[in-house]
């Protein structure tokens, strides 16, 4: 399992693409983002269009740990954050979806590389929702980086490797 951190436009999204290529296709994409508005239906259809069709995207705004469980092989979940926004705004239980995604990445039968927003890296958000989210998606990422193999955090494009994955050179 590979973490992949990092600021808006940072360079995640295509880095992560980049892992899962490494692998055999078909590879498949599972999308966290709901289209409120044109503007995120453009920003989804960018990040459609510039995918082969090599890959299979799955929509999954809610459940994402049964998605990655019945990926047949390596798979890219795009994006942790907008994820648990999903499931605030659903009034979902945060920790125990947490601890399913982990459960499902532990046995999934391919590679798995997660992407998500460092969103910690601010000042302290001056409303209770804005704190709660930074907090959870803080929790969150600490427990994937933990069992991950591998964590890169990216900066302007350039992946800076926050753990090196087993057998690579630090």
């Amino acid at each position: 399992m590979t973490l992949v951190l990092g600021g808006a436009r940072s360079g995640k999204s295509l880095h992560a693409e980049g892992l899962i290529e490494a692998w055999p296709a078909p590879w498949t994409y599972l999308a966290t983002a709901q289209a409120w508005d044109d503007e995120m239906r453009a920003r989804i259809a960018l990040h459609r269009e510039r995918r082969s069709g090599d890959w299979i995207t799955r929509d999954v705004p809610i459940d994402l740990p049964r998605a990655v469980a019945e990926a047949p092989g390596p798979v890219l979940v795009d994006c942790l954050t907008l994820w648990l926004t999903n499931l605030i705004l659903a009034e979902a239980e945060v920790e125990a979806a947490g601890a399913a995604l982990i459960a499902a990445c532990a046995g999934a039968p391919g590679p798995v590389v997660l992407v998500g927003s460092e969103v910690g890296l601010g000042i302290v958000p001056d409303n209770a929702l804005a704190r709660r989210f930074r907090d959870a998606a803080g929790r969150l990422h600490q427990r994937l980086a933990a069992r991950a193999d591998h964590v890169v955090f990216m900066v302007a494009g350039l992946p800076m490797i926050v753990k090196p994955a087993p057998g690579a050179n630090p």
